[in-house]
Parts: C-alpha cells; structure tokens; sequence
C-alpha cells in the first residue's frame, strides 16, 4: 500500500507565479504536475526542451534557480526559491 506524501507543502515562485510544491522534492517533478514541461529552448533551433533523463546526464532540463543554473531533476524544492524557465542558458 502506498503512504500518502507528508512532506510539507510550500511556495516557489516559478517565472514569477507562486506555485505549490512538496518539499524536497525534485523540481522537474513539481514543474510537471503543474504542466511546466518546456523549461528552456535550444540554443539554435529554439526548440522546446525539458526534462529527459531524470538523473542528471542530459542536462536538458537546466534552469535559473535562485540566480544561478541549475538541473531541475537534481534540485531538491525549498520554501521560497525562485526559479525562471528562459529562453537560451
């Protein structure tokens, strides 16, 4: 039997809309259950791209958080952290 999540919810702040999470959760998890799964464009097509590995190799799922690039599958989602989904990195 599955035990419900009892991580506590907070609030990130997700191109600038405050947005529910579990946290410590990853956040390409968080970003997903709310339909955030483009989180940047290609460098020269400027293809939409996201999430693909889930481990941390592709790198295709890197992001601003807090200021500072980040691989949303290995980012665990704290209270208050402010993430941004541009263009090109």
């Amino acid at each position: 039997m599955t035990q419900p999540d009892q991580r506590p919810t907070v609030t990130i702040t997700v191109d600038g809309a405050a947005l529910r999470a579990r946290e410590g959760e990853m956040l390409t998890t968080a970003l997903a259950r709310h339909g955030l799964l483009r989180l940047r464009r290609s460098p020269n097509a400027g293809t939409p791209r996201g999430a693909f590995c889930h481990m941390g190799v592709c790198q295709e799922c890197a992001l601003h958080v807090d200021g500072a690039i980040r691989q949303a599958c290995l980012t665990p989602v704290s209270a208050g952290m402010a993430v941004e989904r541009r263009g090109v990195l």
